[in-house]
């Protein structure tokens, strides 16, 4: 029956020479390679669990008084998006792992997606001919971060109503569209009734359906291009060396898969997350103290508190102190990122077709720039926690902030000179190895009391 289904399918769509075809198409076997395996399949974790959700969940601003099985909020006047989430965690059977395994899904999407373009920036995999691939990837991660920011939301609890009330202020910093945006995605001057439906259309449907869609042109554009791999025995700029589609491949994907599914089942399980009703439904007259968010938007949140209290006026606009931190810098930072392979281009004079990868320490400049830029973006996200570190090191949270301030500018700084002296050495030490010189470098007290590097003598 089945033989015959195939043949009848062959007849018409003619699919046997692609799929033979298919099937023989080579992997690079190198781990790094499955980094993106992972965030697809968290990405079809978070599509699994979100559709659960979806049924159950009511996206609605409007107040009830709840009665729900958790003791210490009984009486209390919450919104239906809150008391939904409620009643999943504690009243739907599986609804609270289900849930959880929903949030960690999104944690480990962001960090499979930044991990897979730290892999292709540091070995030179955005270069010609594969620009517009770098591009959709960098897109992937901005529509990521939307979709968590959304999802974060939608529970309309106390924490993440402090975030969006920081959200739609810097939305507002925008000039001349800031309150059209604003009135876009909230539905009015913060917080607007239709606030919770308008994040939860977003969330569900349009985000999803821009991810998906860039997902399957992330993958159309790699099986045109065929894959990089890093060089090594047979493997030249026209071939790829590895593992055939099937069987090695789908299976080891699978078994990868299947992997990532068990680990987020025990964390949805065993590891609570966003505890909804420790912090209790959204009030506009109550701010969350420490307010921390995910840690994928933590770099904003840092790069708010760190930006100066400073506004100007231009063009008859005043823009907001959080214009700054909250809008420029983003911009240049994601405007640089997308950049880049042009960047690069124009300094190495370079556009030759790249399917071998390079090691990192063989481009010592590109590898220092991106650990300086991993710097900046790791001292602004430590910012973002700066009054809990305030707190548990008994520090004024104002001299933090001017620490931290002053590590912006001079860590990635050194950052860059450190990584590109010990890329330069490691070249070096590499390229003696190869050519049979030796390796270790041996050195001699002076008789001033310094030290000089020995000479190898010729023992022929």
């Amino acid at each position: 029956m089945i033989r015959r289904f195939v043949l009848w399918l062959d007849d018409r769509l003619e699919t046997a020479s692609f799929a033979s075809h298919a099937m023989r198409k080579a992997f690079p076997d190198h781990w790094s390679f499955m980094l993106g395996e992972i965030s697809l399949y968290s990405f079809i974790a978070l599509l699994a669990t979100g559709i659960f959700l979806g049924f159950l969940f009511d996206a609605s601003d409007a107040h009830l008084t709840y009665h729900g099985s958790y003791a210490p909020l009984v009486g209390a006047n919450v919104s239906s998006a809150y008391d939904s989430t409620m009643r999943i965690s504690f009243e739907t059977q599986a609804g609270l792992v289900i849930r959880q395994m929903h949030h960690w899904s999104a944690l480990l999407f962001v960090a499979a997606i930044v991990t897979h373009m730290a892999r292709i920036f540091f070995t030179g995999a955005f270069r010609n001919p594969r620009e517009i691939n770098w591009i959709v990837g960098l897109t992937l991660l901005l529509l990521a971060l939307g979709a968590g920011l959304t999802g974060y939301s939608l529970p309309d609890d106390l924490l993440s109503g402090t975030g969006l009330r920081i959200t739609a202020s810097v939305a507002m910093a925008i000039p001349v569209i800031g309150t059209w945006l604003e009135s876009l995605f909230f539905g009015g001057p913060f917080p607007a009734p239709q606030m919770v439906e308008r994040l939860f259309f977003t969330h569900v449907l349009l985000l999803p359906a821009l991810i998906i869609g860039l997902i399957s042109l992330h993958m159309a554009i790699l099986w045109r291009q065929k894959h990089t791999q890093f060089p090594g025995s047979g493997r030249t700029e026209l071939n790829v060396v590895g593992s055939p589609l099937w069987p090695n491949y789908a299976l080891k994907s699978l078994g990868l898969g299947l992997a990532i599914f068990a680990v987020l089942a025990i964390l949805g399980g065993f590891f609570q997350i966003n505890p909804i009703w420790d912090y209790g439904p959204y009030s506009p007259s109550e701010v969350a103290s420490p307010s921390q968010p995910d840690w994928y938007v933590g770099w904003l949140e840092g790069a708010l508190r760190l930006g100066p209290p400073i506004e100007f006026h231009l063009f008859g606009h005043t823009i907001p102190a959080s214009f700054v931190p909250g809008v420029l810098f983003p911009l240049l930072a994601f405007g640089v990122l997308y950049l880049w392979p042009f960047i690069e281009r124009s300094i190495t004079k370079d556009d030759r077709v790249h399917n071998l990868l390079d090691h990192p320490i063989e481009v010592p400049w590109r590898t220092a720039s991106g650990v300086a830029i991993f710097a900046l973006f790791l001292i602004v996200t430590l910012a973002g926690s700066d009054d809990v570190q305030a707190r548990v090191i008994h520090v004024a949270i104002e001299r933090l902030i001017v620490v931290y301030r002053v590590l912006g500018i001079a860590l990635p700084i050194v950052a860059w000179l450190v990584t590109f002296q010990l890329c330069r050495e490691l070249r070096a030490r590499a390229i003696q190895r190869e050519v049979g010189e030796p390796s270790v470098v041996e050195f001699i007290r002076s008789p001033n009391g310094g030290f000089e590097e020995k000479q190898p003598t010729d023992t022929a």
